[in-house]
């Protein structure tokens, strides 16, 4: 169907951001004829991957900034919002603001916490929205970022209850429930650009050793019908192992020109440690090597840059097999022919439990590259009949399963959202609290839940009393003549996105006394609001009990938050990932993005110390959240600090040069020093003259 139903405005944008769209897909169709665009009311829109939600999305942005409103697009992670953002920034051109705030957009791409944080404290910008558009809508089932993005839906109808809602989603099994809940319009359809083909293959029946094995038969298919593999297991050791596996088997195979190909994808990938001053690590060689017989690995131990070289070529054709951890299926856009899920377990508190059904769903709506494939293909893989049997019964031919509110279970988005309520001023009594509960899709399951409803109020009532209870206690909410009152700590953790649990801790941290830089760093290290820095393998964990213990921390058990602590003290040593990683045997690619996160907590602390009256050590504070965040000793900070973009290798080879009076150096031996460009020199020169 040619777009003629669409406003000439919204179908010039289109035609010019999306050139490679000329008609809308059925899916699309029944979406636009429903009278979508024409249409106030909120919605749902359930169609399958890669069916094309993202264009009904913009079409409704596009409509409502014409109109000479504001749309927000909510993405739960920061990859899409990357993604998204790159890909609307093309409407600028006719004049509309692409950015990530709605204060300085026309529209914005925000992650769901950045969206519940202006409809906690920026209620004069929330007024100005006219549209939310909820991408992954699913995600409100989740455990983690459910709650989140689930009360800011419901704060938001209570502000600004005019706001349009458009929620975009795979299909979920109790659809009528959300869109009751929502007040909105569901629209389903089952189109998919690609068809897809669903089985399940067995390592008996295909006369196969093991899984691997089955795996390299579809990757040698492919390769012969010149297409690509997207490969899930459970763990970062197990997309490493299966990656070197693979390649191994394949080097041979290879021809002269895809060789030459992969090669240069590998030289990407080695410089990215180069261009940060490191020497390439233990983790970034294998990968090279791997990527050499076009086969990558895709963690979260990996560079961030490297991570998009994979994926960007992925896309492009210059890879031929990706072994990814479950979390990319709910990253970019990433699809591919063929789509292997070999491991459907994974490893929780309670031991190895099966994947939900929505999970094995999500991974499988990956395979089909629309514009590439004709069909796509999901395998699970079984070792027996009798295993595929089971298989085939629970996910292919199975229901995926109710999402339900994760609000109550997530104690802290309870005590979060307590305190936001109470602290602006829209609850000032337990019972205010209980019917904003009341007005959120945990509420309206429980008083719908025909086995639930009889005692709904009276479960809740307690659930949030006890919480209420715990904030009260710990000097977080007040009781007052005028209601409840959010103390300054209170007023602290809600206007943060940090967890209660954190500021908790960290509080109980600063009365101690005893504020020393690494024992902060380990406080800091065992909070849940600290990306970790996980071991590689089960070698030895004495290297970072020792360095613990040469800051006098003497810790029992080596786990995650000990080897993060590690990592942090020996990055403020100016140590580069690669001597990280040889030292503790820890994925060390990501210590960037934890000292960022942990410089950041330096901050919150010292406003915690703040509220508490203990202002000794302040600027101590402000030294080491600098230290952390360029990764330098201290005689650096003032460099690094005031020279935009001089970085900690350049810095320390300035002062091993030169010490740290430059203002007797010229502008001649300020270039002989590595790295040093005329534009760093001439800002070098000028913070010595200031």
């Amino acid at each position: 169907m040619v777009m003629e139903t669409i406003k000439k405005e919204i179908r010039e944008i289109i035609k010019d951001s999306y050139p490679n769209i000329n008609e809308l897909n059925p899916a699309q169709k029944a979406v636009v004829d429903s009278g979508y665009l024409e249409d106030e009311t909120n919605y749902i829109i359930a169609i399958p991957t890669a069916s094309g939600k993202t264009l009904l999305g913009v079409m409704a942005a596009l409509n409502t900034v014409l109109k000479g409103g504001k749309a927000v697009y909510a993405v739960p992670l920061i990859s899409i919002q990357n993604e998204k953002v790159k890909e609307f920034k093309a409407f600028e051109k006719f004049g509309i603001k692409v950015g990530k705030h709605p204060s300085s957009s026309d529209i914005a791409v925000m992650v769901f916490e950045s969206f519940d944080a202006v409809t906690r404290f920026s209620w004069n910008t929330l007024r100005e929205i006219d549209l939310l558009i909820i991408d992954e809508f699913h995600m409100i089932g989740e455990y983690s970022r459910g709650p989140t993005i689930e009360c800011a839906i419901t704060r938001s109808r209570i502000l600004n209850p005019s706001m349009r809602m458009v929620a975009l989603s795979a299909t979920l099994q109790n659809m009528p429930e959300l869109s009751s809940w929502m007040d909105a319009h569901v629209v389903q359809h089952d189109y998919r650009p690609v068809p897809l083909y669903k089985d399940v293959l067995t390592t008996e029946e295909l006369g196969l050793k093991n899984k691997n094995d089955v795996i390299l038969k579809i990757l040698n298919q492919s390769m012969e019908e010149e297409s690509q593999a997207l490969v899930f297991v459970s763990t970062r050791r197990f997309t490493e192992s299966l990656a070197n596996h693979i390649a191994g088997k394949i080097k041979r195979k290879l021809p002269a020109e895809k060789k030459k190909v992969f090669k240069e994808v590998a030289e990407k990938i080695l410089d990215v440690p180069k261009r940060r001053g490191t020497l390439p690590t233990a983790v970034c060689l294998k990968l090279a090597e791997c990527v050499e017989s076009g086969v990558a690995f895709h963690h979260a131990g990996l560079f961030d840059k490297q991570k998009e070289i994979i994926e960007d070529e992925f896309r492009a054709g210059n890879l031929l097999m990706i072994t990814a951890t479950p979390s990319l299926m709910y990253g970019v856009n990433l699809p591919s022919k063929n789509v292997v899920i070999r491991d459907y377990t994974r490893w929780t508190g309670q031991g190895p439990q099966p994947i939900p059904v929505f999970d094995y769903e999500q991974m499988s709506g990956r395979a089909g590259r629309p514009g590439y494939d004709d069909e796509g293909y999901s395998y699970l893989i079984a070792k027996s009949v009798d295993e595929a049997f089971n298989l085939k019964d629970h996910y292919i031919y199975g229901e995926i399963e109710t999402t339900n509110s994760k609000l109550i279970e997530n104690r802290d988005a309870v005590y979060k959202q307590i305190i936001t309520q109470v602290a602006s001023s829209l609850a000032k009594s337990p019972q205010e609290i209980l019917e904003f509960f009341n007005d959120t899709f945990y509420g309206f399951q429980m008083s719908h839940n025909e086995y639930m409803s009889a005692f709904s109020a009276e479960s809740m009532e307690y659930d949030l009393k006890e919480a209420l209870d715990f904030l009260m206690q710990n000097g977080i909410i007040r009781a007052t003549p005028d209601g409840l009152k959010a103390t300054d700590f209170g007023m602290l953790i809600a206007k943060s996105n940090y967890t209660v649990e954190t500021a908790v801790k960290l509080r109980e941290f600063a009365r101690s006394g005893d504020i020393e830089p690494e024992k902060l760093l380990y406080e800091i290290a065992r909070t849940p609001d600290i990306p970790v820095i996980t071991f590689k393998g089960r070698k030895s964990k004495d290297p970072v009990r020792e360095r613990l213990s040469k800051a006098g921390i003497f810790a029992v058990d080596m786990g995650l938050a000990e080897a993060t602590a590690a990592t942090l003290m020996e990055w403020l040593d100016e140590r580069s990932e690669y001597e990280i990683e040889n030292a503790f045997n820890v994925y060390a690619a990501s210590t960037r993005r934890t000292s960022y996160e942990a410089s950041l907590l330096v901050k919150f602390f010292r406003k915690i110390c703040e509220v508490l009256g203990i202002y000794t050590g302040l600027n101590e504070l402000d030294t080491l959240s600098a230290r952390l965040y360029y990764g330098v000793k201290e005689d650096l900070v003032p460099m690094v600090l005031s020279i935009k973009r001089l970085g900690r290798r350049r810095a320390r080879a300035l002062v091993d040069a030169f010490g740290t009076d430059l203002r007797y150096v010229s502008r001649e031996e300020l270039l002989r020093i590595e790295g040093i460009g005329p534009k760093t020199a001439e800002s070098i020169l000028k913070w010595c003259r200031e």
